[in-house]
């Protein structure tokens, strides 16, 4: 019998599956629909400047997946809007792009990532419950009095709701960063129970890696991801976990290596980069730490990184200027916001910008957990 072209190895069949669903044995599991992902395939045309290449090939198809505007402006309505494909087109156009685009088969894992963790966070703005009086109403001791009681109940309830979302959004901006940065500069993370890196003093013991990497020459690399490295007392316990991971890397034979998108330097900051090239590491720090990053990851890869996730954080961090009282505290002009709860939605306006959530709470996402979420990665 005659092999079909469209069928996958054991390998692409993994990929597949790995690319198109995420969380199924979750209360918020994510699939994308066979025309969702020919669509993020064409995005991949675009970003790389490919797309002509598809077109001789097969303009008709083209013409459905190609993007009018690059990803983060196209709306989410572009994406679920079903196409007509021929059966497995969509594995067909994955061969496709592994022939035509260098790298594509990393970028498609990374950018499927991330449209997979906004898919889902939609789906958390969407299902999230409000708090209940019963979670809130013992906060109220510290400003019963201030305010009309109404008030102070309506205060409570839409702070501890942001704070839910906030804690949501750090836990799959966490989730999301790590993964996409280790495999766009060529490596992938370690769980500890890998012990790819072991605890000093007890080899049966690993250690989480948030980058695993191997040389052409056999030497190995093992990262260390941070957006940034703060002072807070809170994180004392395991600053000195990030302290001792220099230590058991160099021990495991790996060099360690330390990356902080913040370049902001203080006092725990500079322990730490020197903890880090004390065991013959390196540090790199705001601007050298994406340099780095993209020299690593090569010409299509630094493109990915620059595209959607360097160019992002710049543009959102360019609204924080120096504080024009105290040189060292930066400030942002915050714009004037209003939020108003109605059946099924939520108004937000920030501004003159206005935003519309649909509203389908799932009870089964609320939750007494208050332990912080501190995405510093």
């Amino acid at each position: 019998m005659k092999k079909q072209t469209s069928r996958l190895s054991s390998e692409e069949s993994k990929l597949l599956t790995k690319v198109m669903t995420m969380g199924l044995g979750t209360n918020l599991p994510v699939m994308m629909s066979e025309s969702e992902l020919a669509k993020l395939i064409g995005v991949i045309y675009h970003d790389t400047d490919c797309g002509d290449e598809l077109k001789e090939l097969n303009p008709k198809l083209w013409e459905k997946i190609a993007p009018n505007a690059d990803y983060y402006e196209l709306p989410e309505e572009w994406f679920l809007s079903p196409i007509d494909l021929e059966p497995e087109q969509h594995v067909a156009l994955m061969k496709i792009g592994e022939n035509q685009i260098e790298d594509f088969t990393t970028y498609l894992r990374c950018l499927s990532e991330l449209h997979k963790r906004r898919r889902k966070y939609q789906k958390i703005l969407s299902a999230q419950p409000m708090p209940t009086m019963i979670q809130v109403s013992p906060r109220s001791l510290v400003e019963y009095g201030t305010t009309e009681p109404e008030a102070l109940a309506s205060w409570l309830t839409w702070r501890k709701f942001f704070y839910d979302l906030d804690n949501r959004s750090a836990q799959e901006t966490g989730y999301l960063f790590e993964p996409i940065l280790a495999a766009a500069i060529g490596g992938e993370q370690k769980s500890a129970r890998t012990r790819v890196v072991t605890r000093s003093g007890d080899p049966t013991k690993g250690r989480q890696v948030d980058c695993w990497k191997v040389l052409p020459n056999g030497a190995t690399l093992a990262y260390e991801f941070k957006l940034r490295v703060t002072i807070a007392a809170s994180g004392q316990g395991r600053f000195g976990e990030e302290i001792q991971f220099a230590e058991d890397a160099y021990n495991s034979g790996a060099t360690p290596i330390l990356i902080v998108l913040d370049p902001t330097m203080n006092p725990r900051l500079e322990v730490l980069q020197k903890a880090f090239e004390a065991k013959g590491g390196r540090a790199y720090l705001g601007e050298d730490a994406w340099e780095h990053l993209e020299e690593q990851a090569g010409e299509v890869m630094s493109r990915f990184i620059e595209k959607y996730v360097r160019r992002p954080i710049e543009e959102i961090s360019r609204f924080e200027s120096t504080s024009t009282t105290d040189e060292n505290r930066k400030e942002i002009k915050l714009l004037d916001f209003h939020a108003s709860y109605q059946k099924n939605r939520i108004l937000f306006q920030l501004g003159n910008n206005h935003r519309v959530i649909s509203r389908h709470e799932d009870p089964s996402l609320s939750g007494d957990d208050e332990e912080e979420i501190q995405n510093e990665i």
